[in-house]
């Protein structure tokens, strides 16, 4: 014991090497790619019900394009089993370069497709399968991404390290209402619905370009070199996990619930809310949403590091708790239809997730052995994808109807879904960064698989 104990003081003094440049890595490549899946959300709200799904039920077409938005997080547990099984088996580094190209082809393709008015009902159809390429991609991409980061780093301080990949989201989310604010300032109403939106999605061409760059320069990880000297790969990494570890997997999963839910709600549907029941502007919401997810590029590590300090079970639950208080608050704050207030209330939400999202990638893969991660942190992440952001737009746009355009349902939603989270974390287990420092230890001495 007292060799790993000052073997993990070792790590803790400095970071192995390769460490900073996995953690730029995870942090880019995943940023590239929710751009991808950030501009396709801002546009299932704004874009596609009126040239995808046009009809004369207005509330009818956003329905059907909150559908279509869905299948993204729908398709996910498919990357998840496919990439997870795959990442156990052969490594993080080749997994994260094939996830990263189908994303990207899925984009550009989306920005090229023809609208209902040229090709009929084969627009939404083809839009349906780009978009299920796109969740396939996410899906397999995030437990890579962050086991990128984490397993070159300190594992005392994987809150950290493992942040990297959760500064995604936000930075993606960031470029993506960016380039959509500066499209959707710059040109008339019909320009941006006409081809403008378009060019967010083409654009994303040279992104992946600049991510596969840095992803190939990449080795693979200490700790999947470790379980591959020490000849223990899984065999049936899926299977394995749900006879072995359905304790973690559950409390994993249930984790995401609430984060996920509550993104969706700052980022997809208070642009329906703010622009049809306040009257503001699409500038005004993407403006802060955008400002909002400038906010998490600094909060999100920021948590991550906190809860190295503190425990990261309490500090995810406390975030829970606080969010269901929130909201009735949020809405109560922007029924004045200030663009200040809503701006502030949306950054406020933002950080509340920042404080959930951050410790959650060091929290999931924790829940794991090493050998298991990339499969169980995959799982965990998409499957509850499906019952957090795949269904949230829909159920909070159906909440919203149901109360003519009031919000108190929705606020039972997102305590609902904050009570689940905690629930999460009751059942999860605390770190235990001993059990890659014994791995790693042992390593040199086993032969390679």
């Amino acid at each position: 014991m007292t060799s790993t104990n000052n073997a993990a003081k070792a790590v803790t003094r400095k970071p192995p090497p390769g460490a900073i440049k996995a953690y730029v890595a995870s942090l880019t490549g995943t940023s590239l790619e929710y751009y991808d899946f950030a501009i396709y959300s801002v546009a299932s709200a704004l874009v596609f019900p009126k040239i995808f799904f046009p009809g004369n039920d207005e509330f009818v077409a956003l329905l059907l394009s909150f559908s279509a938005f869905a299948v993204g997080y729908l398709a996910r547990p498919i990357g998840g089993v496919i990439f997870g099984r795959l990442g156990d088996k052969i490594g993080r580094k080749y997994v994260l370069v094939f996830t990263l190209v189908l994303i990207g082809v899925a984009t550009v393709l989306i920005g090229a497709l023809p609208d209902y008015s040229v090709i009929g009902v084969a627009a939404p159809t083809i839009l349906v399968l780009l978009r299920l390429a796109q969740g396939i991609g996410v899906g397999g991409e995030w437990g890579g991404a962050v086991l990128l980061s984490s397993e070159f780093g300190d594992p005392n301080k994987r809150g950290f390290w493992s942040s990297a990949a959760q500064i995604g989201p936000p930075a993606g989310n960031l470029m993506a209402n960016g380039v959509l604010a500066i499209l959707a300032a710059s040109l008339s109403d019909e320009a941006f619905l006409s081809w403008g939106w378009r060019v967010a999605f083409l654009a994303s061409a040279l992104l992946v370009v600049f991510g596969l760059i840095i992803r190939l320069k990449l080795e693979e990880t200490p700790v999947f070199k470790a379980i591959q000297a020490h000849g223990d790969r899984p065999k049936a990494p899926i299977k394995e996990v749900f006879t072995t570890q359905p304790k973690a997997l559950v409390a994993a999963a249930l984790s995401r619930v609430c984060p996920d839910i509550l993104y969706a709600l700052f980022t997809v549907f208070v642009a329906v809310y703010a622009t049809k029941e306040l009257g503001m502007t699409t500038g005004n919401v993407l403006s802060a949403i955008l400002i909002g997810s400038a906010f998490q590029l600094f909060l999100i590590p920021l948590a991550g590091a906190l809860t190295d300090r503190f425990n990261r079970r309490w500090v995810y639950g406390i975030a829970a708790a606080a969010t269901a208080a929130y909201i009735p608050l949020f809405f109560l704050m922007i029924q004045g239809k200030s663009v200040a207030m809503l701006t502030i209330g949306t950054v406020i939400g933002l950080a509340l997730h920042a404080f959930m999202y951050g410790p959650q990638a060091a929290f999931i893969t924790e829940q794991f052995p090493a050998r298991l991660r990339y499969a169980g942190s995959s799982l965990a992440y998409t499957l509850a994808g499906v019952i957090g952001g795949a269904v949230a737009p829909i159920i909070f746009t159906a909440l919203y109807g149901a109360a003519d355009g009031g919000w108190y349902l929705i606020a039972v939603y997102i305590l609902v879904a904050a009570v689940v989270t905690i629930v999460g974390m009751l059942l999860g287990r605390d770190p235990k960064p001993e059990e890659d420092v014994r791995l790693m230890q042992g390593a040199h001495a086993q032969p390679a698989a």
